[in-house]
Order: structure tokens, then C-alpha cells, then sequence
């Protein structure tokens, strides 16, 4: 699928900085972290039929201590998470794009929101789940991208439908199951 939208990502440093260190991807080929999110982006907005020409996201990172702190502020739980996501949109206004689409219109520019990943609990989860360190960090960024897309898992019918599309993105970018 080539890309429909020139994606700009504010993407942390740090992020960078740990992938080169977990010892699974130490011996392989280097990793272009900033394309497999271009790409899980691409294919979020295109499954939601969304079309722009520039898309605008954000991806730091954030200690254990940091994320717990986040956590509790913004969603009252006062414990470390793997990924939050804070969206610029919900779900009914896209939809309203979609259907602004519809009408052959595109638009020019769209900034998503950002996305917050605990590096720390990535890894121990990729150990706990055996998932392996990439697939379950570009699992969080997927989950991320769809929450600011609008997605959520609290009904039941909305997170087979989030689970859904996370597996169409991670099948679609080479480390679904």
C-alpha cells in the first residue's frame, strides 16, 4: 500500500535511543521505527477511509514513575501503563470527516494527537506475553493510534472492533500473529 499522506512524527529521541539497546534487535538489521509508523498510520486512516495531506503525531516516552503520574491525573489510576494516548478528535468527529470525504473532499492537514509509551513496561510485557520486544512495541503504537483515532475497549462490541483493526495493521505490517 503506498502511503496517501506525508506523515510528520515528533518521534523521542529516547525511543530511538532504547531500541537500539534491547539486546533482541542488538544482532539483527537496523530497524526504522519511524517507517512501521508511517505505515500503521497510512493504513489506521485508510481502514477509516480518512484522507490528508499532511498528518501530524506525536510519540515520547515516559519512565515508570512518569506514565504512573500521567495515569493518575488524567484517568485516576494510580498505577504504571504500558501506553496513554490523548486525541485531538473523538469518534464522531471522524466520522464527520469520513463523511466530508465522501463528498471527494480531502483534507489538507490533520494532527492526530500524542501518544505516551513506558519503554520499561513494553519490555517486561514482551517478555511475560513471550511476544517479543518490536511486535509488542508496535502493538502499543498501534493500540495508541487507534484510541486517537477514536477506538476505545471498554463495551465489548468496541473492542472486538479495536482488536480488529490492531490485527488487520499488525498483519499488514509483518508481526501479526
Amino acid at each position: 500500500m503506498k502511503l496517501k499522506s506525508d506523515i510528520e512524527i515528533d518521534l523521542d529521541e529516547n525511543i530511538l535511543t532504547y531500541i537500539d539497546d534491547v539486546e533482541e534487535i542488538k544482532n539483527t538489521e537496523k530497524i526504522d521505527i519511524e517507517e512501521y509508523i508511517k505505515k500503521i498510520v497510512s493504513f489506521a486512516l485508510n481502514e477509516q477511509k480518512i484522507t490528508a495531506d499532511k498528518v501530524y503525531i506525536s510519540i515520547q516516552s515516559a519512565t515508570k514513575e512518569q506514565i504512573k503520574e500521567i495515569n493518575k491525573k488524567y484517568r485516576n489510576i494510580d498505577k504504571a501503563t504500558d501506553v496513554l494516548s490523548f486525541p485531538i478528535f473523538e469518534r464522531d468527529e471522524f466520522k464527520n470527516m469520513v463523511n466530508e470525504n465522501d463528498k471527494n473532499k480531502k483534507l489538507k492537514e490533520i494532527e492526530l494527537g500524542d501518544i505516551i509509551l513506558c519503554l520499561d513496561v513494553i519490555k517486561a510485557q514482551s517478555i511475560e506475553y513471550n511476544t517479543g520486544y518490536l511486535r509488542e512495541l508496535l502493538y502499543m503504537i498501534t493500540h495508541g493510534v487507534c484510541h486517537l483515532l477514536g477506538f476505545d475497549h471498554i463495551e465489548e462490541d468496541d473492542k472486538k472492533e479495536m482488536r480488529h483493526l490492531e490485527e488487520k495493521i499488525l498483519n499488514y505490517i509483518g508481526v501479526g500473529k
